[in-house]
């Protein structure tokens, strides 16, 4: 058996508190956060910026041929991943709801894919990385030593998505969050693509009952202890 890669990966569906738990237990480990979600709206952004019909290939292949992205450490353990596109800050405006729909779409394309996925593994090969997406642990770092699923019922995500949105002032139409959850879960499960499915060796977590603190407490004991 080949050495395992000292990296975590912690997939799931959108809206699972993903990121809370992978920068978390980042910061607790001393590993570096590789949020792969983020890459992949910088892309659906710049396709929207540019006014690119994403099913036009060759123009993806364009976009992608002069990807000028970089991810900075967040602020603190509380806030996203920083995100450089073409020299500009994009942070606040790749966690748009449009584009978290878009990028779902775009993250189907091959060409997206294996450019990402490549520069994802890049950052990866030193190890001592919690990488956080949707295929993480079947894709991207089969090798890992450590895998996660975080799961939690729809209900339950789009709850905590509309409380979020709320405390950052904003209008809330819940039914309409649950129903976007519904859609991504659907074409992310069922695009042909590097699916969102949970490795047949990850670690399942759901967290429909538990809060945050908790499904850390999980991982960093299931990380230290193996």
């Amino acid at each position: 058996m080949s050495e395992r890669l000292e990296v975590v990966t912690i997939d799931g569906p959108s809206g699972v508190g993903k990121s809370t738990v992978s920068r978390m237990v980042a910061a607790k480990l001393g590993f570096t956060y590789l949020d792969t979600g983020a890459m992949y709206r910088a892309v659906a952004l710049k396709s929207r910026l540019a006014g690119i019909d994403i099913d036009d290939e060759s123009a993806m292949r364009l976009i992608l041929s002069s990807l000028d992205m970089q991810l900075l450490p967040a602020a603190s353990v509380d806030a996203d991943v920083q995100v450089i596109l073409d020299g500009i800050n994009v942070t606040d405006q790749i966690r748009t709801q449009e584009i978290s729909m878009l990028a779902s779409a775009v993250s189907a394309l091959k060409p997206v894919r294996d450019v990402l996925t490549g520069k994802q593994q890049e950052m990866g090969r030193q190890g001592r990385v919690v990488a956080e997406g949707r295929d993480t642990g079947t894709v991207v770092f089969p090798g890992a030593a450590w895998k996660f699923y975080l799961d939690a019922a729809p209900e339950e995500r789009a709850r905590r998505r509309a409380e979020q949105m709320r405390k950052k002032g904003q209008e809330v139409d819940e039914r309409e969050i649950l129903a976007q959850i519904i859609k991504r879960d659907r074409d992310d499960s069922e695009r042909t693509i590097a699916p969102l499915k949970a490795a047949p060796d990850a670690v399942y977590i759901d967290s429909t009952a538990i809060g945050p603190d908790e499904v850390i407490g999980l991982v960093l004991e299931a990380v230290r202890n193996k």
